[in-house]
């Protein structure tokens, strides 16, 4: 039996839809031996240039597609009471999925935080910008605790979702040096200016255009698409399995997520090439 993904997106980007259009890609090559069973937008057409033009995309791809205006779903609950909401919204999705067996979601750009009884109703996978055990929050935020532990490494990982955000077990990762020669020099700098400023006034004045928190940023953002991709190549071979909230390897022991550094690495390559 072919293996089926589910597909969230709040379509608000041109990477919403390169991602999209690369995962069909490999789907159709069988280098993902996989099928999307639905794309689900929490848009609805006239929300935004970007999400009809997501929209228009999966339409032309001819995957099955559900529209749920987020914005317009009961307003006044969501300004009340906003678990109420993300429940009651959760709810309104079930009822519209439950048609269209699949054996994950994938939280691709879904900006919307799902409700605790949805994550337990569905195994649900997302991206998350560090290596497991790594700082949670943003990415801007896993950055800057990264640059003031002066980490030695960081990572990509995509995790299972859970009622604790970030907190799900990993499914995959990836992983990369962020001192040594490539960062060298901007290590220095930042250091130079350690010595005049205090670390949060660094961080205030510079934010993301900071030298070395960009390169950490560059590095980490290469790698997320093709951490994607890998993952879903991973979970349709069942060379990782998702089982009951716990992640097993191919031979069922439970683990803490497969390393997928040489996949990464030589999808990388190959793109290069």
């Amino acid at each position: 039996m072919v293996y089926r993904f589910g597909w969230f997106s709040t379509g608000r980007d041109e990477a919403a839809r390169e991602l999209l259009q690369i995962v069909t890609e490999h789907i159709s090559k069988e280098t993902i031996p996989a099928e999307i069973s639905y794309v689900f937008c929490n848009r609805e057409k006239g929300e935004s240039i970007e999400s009809d033009r997501f929209i228009q995309l999966v339409e032309a791809m001819k995957i099955p597609l559900l529209l749920l205006s987020s914005r317009d779903f009961l307003p006044s609950l969501r300004e009340k009471d906003k678990e109420a909401w993300r429940i009651s919204y959760h709810q309104e999705i079930t009822k519209r999925i439950q048609d269209r067996p699949t054996d994950i979601i994938v939280l691709a750009g879904y900006m919307l935080i799902v409700s605790q009884p949805f994550c337990e109703a569905f195994s649900i996978i997302n991206l998350h910008p560090a290596a497991p055990r790594g700082p949670k929050g943003t990415w801007q935020e896993v950055i800057w605790e990264l640059i003031r532990r002066k980490a030695a490494q960081t990572g990509v990982m995509m995790h299972l979702v859970t009622k604790d955000l970030d907190e799900g077990p990993p499914i995959t990762y990836v992983t990369f040096p962020i001192q040594g020669r490539r960062f060298e020099s901007l290590w220095n700098d930042f250091d130079s200016k350690l010595k005049v400023h205090p670390f949060r006034q660094i961080m205030k004045a510079e934010g993301e255009n900071n030298p070395l928190f960009k390169e950490i940023r560059r590095q980490g953002v290469r790698r997320e698409l093709p951490l994607i991709v890998m993952t879903l190549k991973a979970l349709s071979e069942n060379k990782v399995r998702v089982k009951r909230g716990k992640v097993l390897d191919d031979k069922g022991k439970e683990v803490e997520g497969i390393c997928l550094n040489e996949e990464v690495e030589r999808y990388l390559s190959e793109r290069r090439a």
